[in-house]
């Protein structure tokens, strides 16, 4: 039987000798009480209405985590939370990997290496699940307060839920919604595609706030009218189907590129 809850083998990267970062894989278990303060720091940084007890509560549903480091003092500098949850949409086993979390300190924002990490993760955990079961569908589901996040899809992604041309199948229309209410349940609206939580953590003001001029792009004004609430904490369900054949050009060169180990 295909095991859904084992977390993948530990991975590092080296060094990078430009940018000064590492970043590795680790099962949400593994992770030391020095890496959870430091990751509570940077949630607290960059996000508003935290406590250490939501926090602790949110990661320890997740399978594993994404850390970026200084390479100098091994401080964590960014990371991102995975966990996969396993629904049946239309008859068909569906596996959508949940992304938590998502931080990077402002000083190294630009880096592609939690990327290249985490497009390496997940594929491989796809092709680990195809390996068991060729008939199960992966998918990417996430959650998006801010534009930044928002714009790795159509960057890295050829067909994604919500999209301007609304091009996605009525299968992942179905998806979506299935992944959102298992996993928000009441928080989730699927009318509108938005989570609203009882205890929201907006962004904190300076990070990613929406101006005229990032307005001027498309993608972002289509985030916008998408999720008005954005400023408030509201979260945009979003989906894309985990396959090399769905990435773009750009998504190709950043799997091909790899984490050296």
């Amino acid at each position: 039987m295909l095991d859904l809850t084992t977390a993948h083998p530990t991975w590092k990267s080296r060094p990078s000798e430009r940018s000064r970062l590492s970043a590795e894989v680790v099962s949400r278990t593994l992770l030391t009480r020095s890496d959870l303060a430091q990751m509570y720091e940077l949630l607290e940084t960059y996000f508003e209405n935290t406590s250490c007890r939501q926090f602790e509560s949110d990661l320890n549903e997740k399978d594993y985590v994404i850390l970026l480091r200084n390479a100098e003092d091994a401080r964590v500098a960014g990371f991102s939370t995975l966990m996969k949850i396993a629904v049946t949409v239309a008859d068909k086993r569906v596996v959508g990997f949940f992304s938590g979390d998502t931080i990077i300190e402002r000083e190294c924002w630009g880096s592609s290496l939690l990327g290249r990490l985490w497009l390496k993760t997940v594929f491989s955990e796809a092709d680990r699940i195809h390996a068991y079961s060729r008939d199960t569908l992966v998918y990417w589901f996430l959650i998006c307060s801010g534009y930044k996040t928002w714009r790795y899809l159509p960057v890295f992604f050829r067909e994604y839920l919500p999209h301007p041309e609304s091009r996605a199948s009525g299968f992942d229309r179905e998806v979506l919604p299935a992944l959102a209410t298992k996993k928000f349940a009441d928080e989730y609206d699927p009318a509108t595609g938005v989570i609203r939580f009882h205890r929201a953590n907006p962004l904190r003001q300076g990070v990613a706030e929406v101006t005229k001029q990032r307005l001027r792009d498309p993608m972002v004004e289509f985030f916008i009218r998408m999720n008005p609430g954005h400023a408030d904490g509201d979260e945009l369900a979003c989906l894309t189907p985990i396959s090399r054949s769905n990435l773009t050009p750009a998504g190709l060169r950043l799997l091909r590129a790899g984490v050296e180990r």
